[in-house]
């Protein structure tokens, strides 16, 4: 009953006092602003304590080990809000069970100019068009190497937005430098290879079958132990993702579905929300049953409740991720998430939420 109240002057307290202000400014002048007070949330043991006692929850019924990674729960941040692995602290206190930081690409990039980021309240999502801006592979590695956290942690890779990178040699070389920097210096729990940003100069070229073959032999010739993931774009069709599961079988663990979609009226930059959900759990499914359970899935798009979270899950999701879901309902949304699932998997038998996996998929 005390979580369940918590939960609920979290969200009245978001949604009528917090998020009217918010909402008043730039939107990625606030996102700035929440790095910083994240940073500063997360450099002591009081602060991430009262975060904790605020927002986290966690039940043993959540729990899962994929590929030996302990995941204390399934609810994710995904890649794009903690571009520089700034705030994993206070993130685990507000009670993701893992973090997806970057995505990171081989040198510094200040992204593309202009304005980049922008609500779109009446369709409840996000456009973004920040094209990669992050301190690059070294400064990042070199802030991280030696640390600990109490979440996995998952290294999203991407090329650097240059112009040089539209030749595809020269972008498989900047994912290569970033794969082997993070490997070498045995930081992270898993890599994303992020090969459908559609933000970065010269588009979203290794979605493209052929491309993404000849990325992944070079991926392969590293030898990395840790398992890899590949995050896939929403727009992609049927015989474009079959040609990509099978050059994926036994070379990579699982896929991140989905990333921005480039289908908008916009013009430029990707749109993340709501308006991506029906589409990404399309793909989760399609996924999850053309596999054939070779794969671990991890459902990102359009999460805005604890419904949501399970209508992936039971698309054949294992993990989820968000950030537009939190921008629009606040971080209480986790721990609303996380026992919200838990209620749902006792009204329907489950031991563990790894037994809800794939049940809503008809054969």
């Amino acid at each position: 009953m005390l979580i369940e109240i918590r939960n609920l002057l979290n969200k009245i307290a978001y949604k009528y006092l917090v998020r009217p202000i918010l909402f008043m400014f730039d939107a990625e002048k606030v996102h700035n602003l929440f790095i910083g007070i994240g940073k500063a949330l997360g450099s002591n043991f009081i602060t991430r304590s009262l975060v904790k006692l605020f927002y986290s929850y966690n039940d043993s019924r959540m729990q899962q080990e994929i590929f030996g990674i302990r995941f204390r729960n399934p609810v994710g941040l995904a890649a794009g809000f903690d571009k520089n692995a700034e705030m994993i602290n206070v993130i685990e206190s507000t009670g993701f069970g893992f973090s997806e930081v970057g995505s990171i690409t081989a040198k510094a990039c200040k992204g593309n100019e202009g304005k980049r980021l922008e609500r779109i309240k009446e369709k409840k999502s996000l456009w973004v068009n920040l094209g990669l801006n992050n301190k690059g592979a070294d400064e990042i590695s070199g802030r991280l190497r030696g640390k600990k956290f109490g979440i996995p942690i998952g290294i999203s890779i991407a090329k650097t937005n240059c112009k040089e990178n539209k030749e595809t040699k020269k972008g498989i070389e900047d994912y290569i430098y970033s794969l082997r920097k993070f490997d070498k210096e045995k930081i992270g729990d898993f890599f994303v290879l992020n090969i459908s940003c559609p933000n970065s100069y010269g588009g979203r070229d290794f979605g493209d079958p052929k491309l993404y073959g000849l990325l992944l032999k070079e991926v392969e010739k590293l030898g990395i132990k840790k398992p890899i993931f590949v995050k896939l774009s929403p727009d992609l069709g049927k015989k474009e993702i079959d040609k990509i599961v099978e050059l994926s079988r036994g070379r990579i663990k699982g896929f991140v579905i989905s990333n921005l979609s480039k289908k908008h009226e916009i013009g430029k930059g990707g749109l993340s929300g709501k308006v991506i959900e029906e589409r990404a759990n399309e793909m989760l499914r399609y996924v999850y049953k053309k596999g054939k359970g070779e794969f671990i899935l991890i459902g990102v798009g359009g999460i805005f409740s604890v419904r949501d979270a399970y209508k992936k899950i039971k698309s054949g999701a294992n993990l989820v991720e968000l950030i537009t879901g939190m921008v629009y309902e606040g971080p209480g949304l986790i721990g609303e998430i996380n026992y919200g699932l838990k209620r749902l998997l006792e009204k329907g038998g489950y031991n563990n939420i790894g037994e809800a996996v794939g049940k809503g998929i008809r054969n």
